[in-house]
């Protein structure tokens, strides 16, 4: 980071927490996957969300120090972001994933912080930190998603609103309405809590003091969340985002091998079954 001048360089926010793995420094340590994740309804209790990503309950758990950030209900609110107007009630970017009887064989005996040997998926632990979400390839590689983890309690990946969680987005923030462009918006983003780390600096040499803004905001057309790239492209203007599939990608063939080696062990599974 740089400055002009007649300002102070800002420096390189420091750690206010330790990673779970490390104890050598004299700070508190991160909140976990499960203080993440603990409060959270269980997607798969849901019918509704086989066919959308939102549905309204009631079966909100207590949620952790940081859950309750997510949630804007800290003292600290959002820090100095806008408040805005929404359903608290209504669980959000939660589209289910459809597993075969197999994969979730296979993730459940998969133990927590270690990765399933034959998708590759890294299971969370609870009393662990997330893996690196990623967003996956461009379309020039083959337009694929990384795989999202599998959650330290179920036998299921994690949804994208739970991706959300890990990453430190608010639970107001909004998402694609498919597990797909959902992700791959939260691995491409810059983290908020890391956002708001890096700004405070700026703002200390900039000798600024914010303010929390008193306006409430409304959230944007839920109607945007819904469109395919085509009708995106139109209401916006601009070209298409993402091209086609590059099918001579060397991810694709990469891809097509993992599936195929999938397939396989499944085929084994079952016989020896």
């Amino acid at each position: 980071m740089g400055a002009k001048n007649e300002f102070g360089c800002p420096v390189y926010p420091a750690p206010t927490t330790q990673s779970t793995k490390l104890n050598d420094l004299i700070l508190p340590s991160c909140p976990t996957c499960e203080d993440a994740l603990g409060d959270l309804p269980n997607a798969e209790d849901y019918e509704e969300l086989l066919a959308s990503d939102q549905v309204v309950t009631d079966d909100w758990g207590t949620p952790s120090e940081y859950g309750k950030l997510m949630r804007c209900s800290a003292k600290k609110g959002w820090y100095f972001g806008y408040r805005r107007k929404w359903k608290r009630k209504e669980l959000t970017a939660s589209y289910r994933t459809d597993h075969t009887a197999i994969s979730r064989r296979r993730f459940w005996e998969t133990v927590p912080g270690t990765v399933e040997p034959i998708s590759r998926f890294f299971r969370l632990a609870p009393d662990g930190i997330s893996n690196t979400l990623r967003a996956g390839t461009d379309s020039a590689r083959g337009a694929f998603t990384s795989p999202r983890p599998i959650h330290y309690e179920k036998a299921r990946c994690i949804t994208v609103r739970e991706m959300a969680r890990l990453h430190g987005f608010p639970d107001w923030f909004r998402f694609h309405e498919t597990k797909w462009h959902g992700a791959r918006q939260i691995g491409n983003a810059v983290p908020p809590p890391m956002a708001r780390a890096i700004a405070s600096e700026i703002l200390k040499s900039l000798e600024i003091q914010p303010t929390k803004p008193e306006e409430i905001l409304e959230l944007g057309g839920a109607e945007l969340l819904r469109m395919d790239m085509s009708q995106a492209s139109k209401y916006w203007d601009v070209p298409v985002p993402i091209g086609r599939r590059d099918r001579k990608s060397g991810a694709k063939k990469r891809k097509q091998e993992e599936i195929e080696a999938e397939l396989l062990a499944e085929k084994k599974e079952i016989a020896y079954a």
